[in-house]
């Protein structure tokens, strides 16, 4: 099975992974910007956009090896939310693959424990499982207000979604509940300090999904880790603070020489 990408731009390769019932279209302007110094991939995951879904696909590793299929064969990898987890997944199978990771709203694990409190409450996500098979456009609609939800740009920003989601094939109803389910269940915590690669974690000051209150927690994990507090920002930091994004993004990838 093989996943839809999409290459544009030129320089060093650049991978693009997006969130949770999404598609490669929320990349857009992000992609264009990018485009003038990378060579930019952005892949689907499984079952959304283009890409295809297989019932074989039951792991988090099993996404992961098949975003590794449809990428170069070393790049940045910049993953968001649920391709945030992917990406690090990735980075953990095949290390000598990906030379830097770029977590967007992301965080090793979505769902509150008792020793990880600044994350989602289970009960949250549940409700959207019990719900997707019955009427999964309105449980996609529910899910993208939670994305927004705190962000000073909120209306402009959910409305960015909404049209990502329109100019593309609705997602697999298997791919977002497998989706759904590796948000409630991942837990990639202790293999965060088996990351080879710097790594930078761009978090929205406002985001209710990924909250920033998490950074304390993965430098914790990942002493080397950099983190960069978006203010104002919600779960989707690239749409709603695209310049300040893409400073983050060129410091990181782009260290200046001593």
């Amino acid at each position: 099975m093989k996943l839809h990408s999409t290459t544009t731009g030129s320089g060093p390769d650049l991978v693009l992974l997006h969130g949770w019932g999404m598609n490669s279209g929320v990349w857009k302007a992000l992609a264009e910007t990018l485009g003038s110094r990378y060579r930019v991939t952005t892949i689907e995951l499984p079952g959304h956009g283009h890409s295809p879904f297989s019932e074989t696909l039951h792991s988090l590793q099993d996404w992961a090896e098949a975003c590794l299929a449809a990428a170069p064969e070393q790049a940045v990898w910049v993953g968001w939310s649920l391709g945030g987890l992917v990406s690090i997944q990735a980075a953990l199978c095949a290390p000598q693959r990906i030379t830097r990771l770029v977590l967007v709203a992301s965080t090793p694990r979505f769902i509150q424990a008792d020793d990880w409190p600044h994350a989602v409450v289970r009960g949250s996500l549940a409700s959207f499982a019990d719900t997707l098979r019955r009427d999964p456009k309105t449980t996609l609609e529910r899910f993208l207000a939670l994305q927004v939800r705190g962000s000073i740009a909120a209306k402009s920003t959910l409305r960015r979604l909404r049209q990502d989601l329109d100019h593309q094939p609705a997602p697999h109803p298997d791919a977002l509940d497998q989706g759904l389910q590796l948000l409630r269940e991942s837990d990639l915590r202790q293999q965060l300090s088996q990351l080879q690669c710097p790594t930078l974690w761009l978090l929205g000051e406002r985001d209710t999904l990924a909250p920033a209150s998490v950074a304390d927690d993965i430098h914790q994990l990942l002493p080397t880790a950099e983190i960069k507090r978006l203010a104002g920002s919600g779960h989707a930091p690239f749409l709603s603070h695209h310049a300040e994004s893409v400073a983050a993004l060129h410091a990181f990838l782009e260290p200046p020489h001593e």
